[in-house]
């Protein structure tokens, strides 16, 4: 069991009046983009098309995080509307203001990585399941390499016993980023096809051999998903 020392938030680096004034206008803009989008869902699950939802761990591509709350809120909120959502956000001074703007948006922002405080952060995801939330990690994240499934979010499905829902999408009029993963930005009035794979499990107990088999697994429904 998670303490509640162990899932209290913890925040790195504190957050700087100029980043409270971008985290404001990040919401901002994170609001209104979205409702200019045209987005259609591609459930591969069937789960979401039929309403039945189970509690999950959604996984997503870092460089395409854009869209990711806007997914979430229009294709599974209205599914299980009192449940909340906690996310793997980086224990950098960039996660920081990522986290300002997720607690903008109701998310719970727990701050770890691969490379920081990212034990911590695995107990403390595990505690907000424990609380019915649901969990959004990304696999390639913070740094990369992109589009490679790291430990985490195979260790978190075991430790948690729930299922990995793949999730990605392809946006047709958006700006590329020249950062590690290429993050894409989005515009106005584009069209988005967001597309949910069929959901993996983990067992408690594996072999190494079938632990890669999943991780191979899971990379190749992202990838069919969304990614280029």
């Amino acid at each position: 069991m998670v303490t509640r020392e162990m899932s209290r938030k913890v925040l790195p680096y504190p957050l700087t009046n100029s980043q409270k004034f971008l985290a404001w206008g990040a919401y901002l803009l994170g609001r209104w983009v979205p409702r200019t989008i045209r987005m259609r869902l591609e459930d591969r699950s069937g789960l979401v098309q039929r309403g039945k939802l189970p509690q999950a761990i959604y996984c997503m591509w870092h460089n395409r995080l854009a869209l990711a709350l806007t997914a979430y809120y229009r294709f599974a909120k209205p599914i299980t509307p009192a449940r909340g959502l906690a996310v793997m956000v980086s224990a950098s001074r960039d996660g920081t203001l990522l986290a300002a703007v997720l607690e903008r948006f109701g998310v719970v922002p727990v701050r770890g990585s691969s490379s920081r405080r990212g034990e911590q952060a695995l107990l403390e995801l595990v505690g907000w399941a424990e609380r019915g939330y649901d969990l959004g990690i990304t696999p390639d994240g913070p740094r990369g390499p992109r589009y490679e499934i790291q430990d985490g979010v195979l260790w978190l499905a075991q430790l948690t016993g729930l299922p990995i829902f793949p999730c990605s999408y392809d946006v047709h009029w958006h700006i590329r980023v020249k950062s590690w993963d290429r993050f894409i930005i989005p515009l106005p009035f584009s069209t988005c096809v967001f597309r949910v794979g069929p959901p993996i499990r983990l067992p408690r107990v594996i072999t190494l051999d079938e632990f890669e088999k999943i991780r191979e697994d899971l990379k190749g429904l992202m990838m069919s998903l969304g990614a280029e």
